[in-house]
C-alpha cells in the first residue's frame, strides 16, 4: 500500500473585481472621472449664467447650435405634423361642429328672409283693416280668402274662412284695407262665398264723393278686365270727371252694402251721343287678384271682431 505524498489540492480562489475594475472592463469611465465631469459642467453653467453675452462658453454654444440646428430643424419638420396631429384632429372636429351650427343658422335666416315679405304684408293688411274700421266706423269680422271661384261657375267669387259660427250671413258687406270687395251670397258654418263687385251680375249704389251725385256701379265680369267697373249717374246732365272718388251709396238697413266704403275712382268718361248720357269707367281701389285678409261688416259687440278705435 502506497501513500500519496503530494500536497493537498487547494480550491481556486476567485478574485472579486472592484466597481472601478468593472467599469474599466466595460469601457466606461471611472466614477471619479464622471464626478469630475459633472462638477466641471456645473462650473461651466454657473460661469455661463453669470457672464451673459461675455460667457467663455458662448463660442462653443454657437458652434453646437450651428452644427445641430439644421438637424433639429429637420427633425422638427418631420415630427411636427405628427406631434400636432391629435390637436389638429380635435380642431377639425370643432370646426366641423361650428360649421354645422353656422349652416343651420344660415338656413334659419334664409327661411325668415323668405317669409319676411309675407309677414310684412300681413301686418300691413291688419293695420289697413283697422284703419278702414276706424275710417268707416264699422265693426269688422276678419277672415282670409281661401279660394277663388272656378271658371266654370261663370261668376267672380271667392271663399272666405268664416261663416255662421262667426256671425256671418248672406247680404253682408265685405271689404279690405283698400275698399269694397263684394257681398256674401252663401254661408256655411265655417266658410262664406263672396260675390265680387267686378262680377257681371253685381250692381252697387255709388256716390261721387266731391259732389254727392248718385249712380249705379256695375261689374263688367272679370278680375283682369281693363274696364272692370262702370258708373252711370242718375242725373244724365252731370259729367263725371277723371280722378273723382266713388264710395258706396248704401242700402236700406245696410244690406247688402253699407254706405261710405270706397269703391274706386273715375278713370275714363264716355259720352253716348244717341242716348245723351255719360258713362264712366272706374279704376277699383281693390286689387282683386291679390285678395287675402278681408273684413265683413257685422253688428258691434261680437267676439273676435275689429271695433273702430281698437288699434288706436
Amino acid at each position: 500500500m502506497s501513500l500519496d505524498t503530494r500536497p493537498p489540492r487547494q480550491s481556486p480562489v476567485r478574485q472579486v473585481a472592484t466597481p472601478r475594475e468593472r467599469d474599466e472592463a466595460r469601457g466606461l469611465p471611472s466614477r471619479s472621472l464622471l464626478l469630475a465631469l459633472v462638477l466641471a459642467c456645473v462650473a461651466l453653467m454657473v460661469v455661463d449664467l453669470g457672464s451673459g453675452e461675455d460667457s467663455p462658453v458662448a463660442p462653443a454654444r454657437r458652434l453646437v447650435g450651428e452644427v445641430l440646428g439644421p438637424a433639429e430643424a429637420g427633425v422638427s419638420e418631420v415630427l411636427g405634423p405628427l406631434v400636432a396631429l391629435p390637436g389638429n384632429l380635435h380642431t377639425n372636429d370643432a370646426l366641423r361642429e361650428e360649421n354645422a351650427e353656422l349652416e343651420a343658422r344660415i338656413d334659419a335666416l334664409e327661411q325668415e328672409d323668405r317669409k319676411a315679405g309675407y309677414e310684412e304684408n300681413r301686418l300691413e293688411a291688419w293695420a289697413g283693416l283697422a284703419e278702414m274700421a276706424n275710417g268707416t266706423g264699422y265693426t269688422l269680422a276678419p277672415a282670409r280668402v281661401i279660394s277663388y271661384g272656378s271658371a266654370q261657375s261663370f261668376s267672380s267669387t271667392v271663399t272666405i274662412s268664416a261663416g255662421t259660427d262667426a256671425g256671418l250671413r248672406p247680404d253682408m258687406t265685405v271689404l279690405n284695407a283698400d275698399g269694397l270687395v263684394g257681398r256674401i251670397i252663401e254661408v256655411t258654418s265655417q266658410t262664406a262665398t263672396v260675390l265680387l263687385v267686378v262680377d257681371a251680375g253685381s250692381t252697387v249704389g255709388g256716390r261721387v264723393g266731391d259732389n254727392m251725385e248718385n249712380g249705379m256701379v256695375e261689374g263688367r265680369g272679370g278680375l283682369e278686365d281693363d274696364e272692370p267697373l262702370e258708373l252711370r249717374l242718375l242725373d244724365n246732365t252731370v259729367v263725371p270727371e277723371k280722378g273723382q272718388a266713388v264710395v258706396t251709396w248704401g242700402s236700406e238697413g245696410g244690406a247688402p252694402y253699407v254706405s261710405g266704403v270706397p269703391i274706386g275712382e273715375v278713370d275714363k268718361v264716355f259720352e253716348e251721343l244717341r242716348l245723351g248720357t255719360y258713362r264712366a269707367v272706374l279704376e277699383p281701389y281693390v286689387d282683386f287678384t291679390k285678395l287675402d285678409l278681408v273684413g265683413v261688416v257685422v253688428p258691434a259687440g261680437g267676439d273676435g271682431v275689429i271695433e273702430p278705435g281698437a288699434f288706436e
